[in-house]
């Protein structure tokens, strides 16, 4: 018997899963990247998303942007029906959507070894405020934690 392979665009497998969350289930999705270092390690950790009943500045989110990509960013600001979004790793390039291309929240980080990490305990949205005001020095400190914590396999 042979074995068909067939490769499906990123795009087409989200629309997907986001069925999949639009119907109630919690779906575990693998991290590419670097763009929510130090929170999420991209090529190790997944991620578990929800139907979103309510976002909130702080969540860590599954949206589209720019009408053509999906990323899974931090929401820094809502104003009105336009949500600002930006990676715990980027320096720059805030992304903007609209509350309607919010399409899951995630709830857990699921490392390698299966254990998962609730990402709104108190100590973790703190964590996050403070590296949202440490923008101007995360430069630095991200280059530290690639070169040592990172490999060290040492979580936030």
């Amino acid at each position: 018997m042979e074995v068909v392979h067939k490769v499906l665009p990123n795009n087409e497998i989200l629309s997907e899963l986001i069925k999949l969350v639009n119907e109630g289930k919690r779906v575990t999705l693998p991290v590419k990247g670097n763009s929510m270092l130090p929170f999420i390690i991209g090529g190790r950790e997944s991620v578990e998303l929800v139907k979103p009943e309510a976002v909130a500045v702080g969540d860590v989110v599954l949206a589209w942007i720019n009408g053509c990509r999906y990323v899974i960013h931090r929401i820094i600001r809502i104003d009105g029906n336009q949500v600002q979004l930006m990676g715990d790793g980027n320096l720059t390039d805030d992304e903007y959507c609209l509350l309607t291309d919010v399409k899951a929240r995630a709830e857990y980080v699921i490392a390698p070894n299966g254990k998962r990490r609730y990402l709104y305990t108190d100590t973790r949205l703190r964590l996050s405020r403070l590296w949202r005001r440490l923008l101007p020095v995360r430069r630095w400190i991200l280059a530290i934690y690639r070169r040592s914590l990172l490999k060290l396999n040492i979580h936030i």
